[in-house]
């Protein structure tokens, strides 16, 4: 069997690896495979999707995996909710790109007593969330399996070749933004895993943040047109997702919590805690991006959610961010940010 490259760490588990080691040992030997070099491919891993040249346009192509007890609960989200988020989560990848989604697939591994109602249920929330994009599922895969996975693929593409958001070009002197708030995702969480009361005017905005997000299509299309370079969603948590980006882009970076824009209905129901979950939650699928003053500026004119300025991109070549709080001093979050196997 031939070899690749050499595989670091692979004497670990992956508990002690971690999600972002494993993924990097792993864009690492991709990256040592030139046997079959591309001049077409732009990126090929380690951003929110892969794109390639083709003819006048670039490709974008992305996927993302939902697995039963770890990213959902059955008896917490009906199957209509979770076909509609297993293409949200997908589309904002294309959306963090600054590109146009076209089409999907879908590969689904079922529990054999599995209600045929269900999955149609399921689909269901698929094709309601497509037509709103005018995204075309195109075929998929089934298979048996002990509990319901889904694999969703979306193919998309960019106005022009030019015109794309990475996570790579991120500059020092660039102002650190969001849109919409965050933190309502991991409000809904903590409400559906601890059977938590609330009023419905704080619970509904927070459980439906969680199991029904709206991918910021229109707003990345936006930001790629307006000359905004770098980008990507939010769904791992804004401290661990600016890392990402600080780490492809070779910068460091400044955060003032007390600018970070939390939910207002988290706030009402979880108080104190709300800044932290709002820090670290992940699930939000919002967009993070840097840019220019004079282009945030701008932006914020343009785009129709709120646009919040929450730090700034610093040279530093060991990626290093720093939480300042409102009277400047080192603020230590209680959370790290979603990691499958931290």
């Amino acid at each position: 069997m031939a070899h690749i490259g050499t595989c670091y760490n692979c004497d670990m588990k992956i508990s002690e690896l971690g999600e972002f080691g494993l993924i990097d040992i792993l864009a690492d030997l991709i990256k040592k495979d030139d046997t079959e070099s591309d001049p077409d491919i732009l990126i090929d891993a380690g951003d929110d999707t892969a794109a390639w040249q083709s003819d006048a346009t670039v490709n974008l192509t992305t996927v993302d995996c939902l697995v039963e007890n770890i990213h959902f609960d059955l008896d917490k989200i009906s199957w209509q909710e979770l076909g509609w988020k297993a293409l949200a989560v997908s589309l904002s990848d294309i959306a963090a790109m600054g590109g146009i989604p076209k089409y999907a697939l879908f590969s689904l591994a079922l529990p054999q007593e599995t209600n045929v109602e269900d999955v149609a249920e399921l689909y269901n929330g698929i094709l309601e969330l497509g037509q709103k994009y005018h995204v075309r599922v195109i075929g998929g895969n089934i298979s048996k399996a002990p509990v319901l996975f889904i694999d969703s693929i979306v193919y998309g593409v960019t106005e022009a070749p030019n015109i794309m958001l990475t996570r790579s070009s991120a500059m020092p002197g660039d102002e650190i933004a969001v849109t919409g708030y965050l933190g309502a995702a991991a409000g809904g969480l903590k409400i559906i895993s601890n059977d938590l009361v609330l009023a419905n005017n704080l619970k509904m905005p927070l459980t439906t943040a969680l199991n029904k997000p709206s991918p910021r299509i229109g707003e990345g299309q936006k930001l790629a047109a307006d000359g905004v370079k770098c980008a990507m969603d939010l769904s791992d948590g804004l401290t661990s997702d600016l890392n990402h980006i600080c780490r492809a882009s070779r910068v460091g970076a400044v955060l003032n919590v007390d600018t970070v824009p939390v939910h207002p209905a988290l706030k009402t129901a979880f108080g104190d805690n709300a800044l932290d979950m709002a820090l670290s939650g992940g699930e939000d699928y919002e967009l993070l991006f840097t840019a220019g003053h004079d282009i945030m500026e701008d932006i914020k004119k343009q785009l129709d959610c709120p646009v919040t300025v929450v730090g700034k991109i610093v040279a530093d070549d060991n990626c290093r961010i720093t939480l300042l709080d409102g009277s400047g001093k080192i603020y230590t979050p209680s959370g790290k940010g979603w990691n499958h196997f931290g």
